[in-house]
């Protein structure tokens, strides 16, 4: 298969109005959808294909932006209350078999040992942990280096505390 001018011409054409490389073969005829990708990528034709209104694509590009704040907020917020509480319930030791979807699954000790057990606090809704663990998991982005070693656990919860 070889490209005439008038096949480079109609792929142009279809490119710029932004039809899908398998739309330009099938109109064209006689060519695939990677030959299609590749001419176009020889021409330097704009990787980026128009698939949407000015007017629409900037809708949904605001409702992406809308939305990305709203899932900040709500997480934040879910961790904000979670660091400015500081009464923990106690630990209730539980084996494996003890479990359910209610007890905190956050291990204590190594699974060699034979002290090992899990947390068993009340854990929170849509999190296996409980709401001190919520704190040592879901560490903000960024912030996972600033724990070492075990010393400086009760510092670092300090530091959330205080940034909250």
């Amino acid at each position: 298969m070889s490209w005439t001018d008038e096949k480079v011409a109609k792929l142009k054409e279809l490119w710029g109005k932004g039809n899908t490389a398998s739309q330009i073969a099938e109109i064209i005829g006689g060519i695939s959808r990677n030959a299609v990708i590749g001419k176009a990528h020889r021409l330097n034709l704009s990787a980026k294909i128009k698939t949407r209104s000015a007017t629409s694509n900037e809708n949904f590009e605001n409702s992406i932006d809308n939305k990305n704040v709203k899932l900040k907020r709500g997480r934040r917020s879910k961790f904000k209350s979670l660091i400015i509480e500081k009464d923990f319930e106690p630990e209730n030791p539980k084996t494996l078999e003890e479990l359910d979807e209610n007890s905190c699954k956050w291990p204590i000790g190594h699974p060699n040992e034979k002290d090992f057990y899990f947390c068993g606090r009340t854990s929170l809704k849509d999190f296996s942990y409980c709401k001190l663990h919520l704190l040592y998991a879901y560490q903000p982005k960024g912030k996972k280096d600033d724990v070492t070693n075990k010393d400086e656990v009760p510092e670092f919860i300090e530091k959330k505390i205080k940034s909250a």
